[in-house]
Order: structure tokens, then sequence, then C-alpha cells
């Protein structure tokens, strides 16, 4: 297929890759940022309506609403350059109310939307193992289909268009209070005086495993926080959480929680290293690190 792919970022770039060593031709705007790697897989254009233009299938892996928003409506943007039958494929992770006004305003062209958002981190973007969560028509899940399966392992056509979305803020729930319980854990542990390298070891094999206490644990004992999903952008997702929750009259309240440790994070400039990160927050609350340094 003539895949275009706006948003070549941690995520964005090996995904793109990905679908490039399969063959698919690949067009992607210009951007400073571009790496010589992406430079020699794909045909840089100018702009995201040029990136359209010369596609079948639209895939945008950016930040957040305002950036897709941006990606498809602004000023030179994908939706100028859509062909009727396109097929557009969101895999940022964004409000499922403004994924909808999105999908209708795309669907006024003659083409179809779908929302798929991913989990897994870099890792599982490079390794091809994502999980996708998606939203949209039958007939729009089945075009994109044989393109998640380049992307990822479990795939999901959860519901129509928004319900991709909606079942990420759920995973993007789940995922922040691991991580927090994880924090507080290994915070308590050290605190007593144990090693939190064999805490996590003892009880990794028990009902507390996790990918969380297997992965990110493992980079809060070690203090290595270089980025695989940045405290700003689930910081983001939690926001996107509590916010429909107040629209849905719901109350989350260890998911606000969660949220104020990572915007403490992000107050003290933390907002670009791993969500992992969140100890720092929980270790300022009781003035101890259990990397030894404060």
């Amino acid at each position: 297929m003539k895949i275009g792919f706006i948003g070549l970022g941690i995520m964005g770039r090996p995904m793109a890759l990905n679908l490039k060593a399969a063959g698919h031709e690949l067009t992607v705007p210009e951007r400073a940022s571009l790496t010589a790697e992406i430079r020699a897989a794909a045909h840089v254009v100018a702009t995201p309506r040029e990136v359209a233009a010369a596609s079948e299938v639209v895939i945008l892996m950016v930040p957040d609403t305002p950036d897709v928003a941006a990606a498809l409506f602004g000023a030179h943007g994908a939706a100028e350059g859509l062909k009727p039958g396109s097929l557009v494929i969101d895999m940022s992770s964004i409000s499922p109310i403004e994924t909808k006004e999105f999908a209708a305003k795309v669907a006024e062209k003659g083409c179809d939307y779908v929302d798929a958002p991913v989990s897994g981190g870099e890792v599982g973007a490079k390794s091809a193992s994502l999980t996708i969560m998606a939203g949209g028509s039958d007939a729009g899940f089945a075009r994109a289909r044989t393109l998640f399966d380049l992307l990822g392992k479990n795939i999901t056509h959860v519901g129509p268009v928004g319900a991709g979305q909606t079942c990420k803020v759920a995973n993007q729930i789940i995922v922040a209070l691991n991580i927090q319980a994880v924090a507080e854990a290994l915070v308590f542990a050290a605190r007593a005086g144990a090693d939190p390298a064999k805490v996590r070891q003892a009880i990794s094999g028990g009902f507390a495993a996790s990918r969380v206490l297997e992965l990110h644990a493992e980079r809060m004992v070690k203090g290595t926080f270089d980025p695989g999903f940045r405290i700003r952008l689930h910081q983001k997702d939690l926001n996107l959480a509590l916010s429909a929750a107040k629209a849905l009259q719901l109350s989350l309240p260890n998911t606000a929680i969660a949220q104020q440790m990572m915007s403490s994070c992000a107050a003290h400039g933390e907002g670009e290293l791993d969500h992992s990160a969140l100890i720092r927050a929980i270790e300022r609350l009781g003035d101890f690190s259990i990397r030894g340094t404060k």
C-alpha cells in the first residue's frame, strides 16, 4: 500500500519502519527531527496535505488531541489531500469525544476512519508486538487489520469509532495505578531496610506479578528513566480519564491521586522522563530515595 505516516517520534518511527520493511511505500511530512533512516526509507513531502494526496492510508501517531486536529484539519492539513475511499488510522492516544468529531469530518470526504491507540511502549513498537485497540466500522477495521498485523500482536476491534480511545484511557488508568502501587511498595520496602531489588525478585513470581513490576520496577531500582513513555503524555491520558469521568458523573479517586503524582513530577521538571519516574514523587513525600540519593 501507499501509506502516509504523520508522527515519527519514539513510537511512530519504529512503527513506520516496520511497515516499510514489509514492503509498503511510505510518505512522510518534512520535519527537522526526521532521522537519516526515515529519510532513506520514505518519500519526504512538505505538508500533511501532500502526504494524504500521495497515500491510500494515512496513519497518525502524534502526542495529543490538538496535534491530531492540526495534522488533519489545520493549514495544509491531511484532510485537504484525502481522496474518496482513503482510510485514516489514528494511533495516537486522544479524546474519545473529539475522535468521533474527527471521524465525522473525514466521513464527509468519503473516507473511513479508525481510531487505534496502542500499548506496549518503545519496546513493543520496535518488536512489532504492540497491543492495538481499535474503534471503527467493520469495513474500516478489516482494511486496517493487514497493517495492524505488522505492528502488533494483541489486536482487538473494540467497537465503533471512539471505542479504541475509550479502551486506551481504561488501559492508562490501570497502568498508572500499577506504577504507583509498585513505587509505593518499593519505597516502603527500602525504607524498612529491605533491598528493593531483592523484594522485586521475590514477589515477581507471586500474585503481585505484572509487566510494570517486571520492567518498570527495574527502572526504579536502577534510576534509569530514559523515556519509553513520557510522564507528560501519561499525565495527559489521566486528564482525559478524569475529564470523561466528570462528564459521566463517575468518581475515580485513585486515578486522581496518580494524576497528582505525575503532576508533581512534571512540576519538578521530570515530565520528559519515563512514567516509571513517578516513584520520585513518592520518594519526595517521604524524603527518602530507594537508590540512596535524593
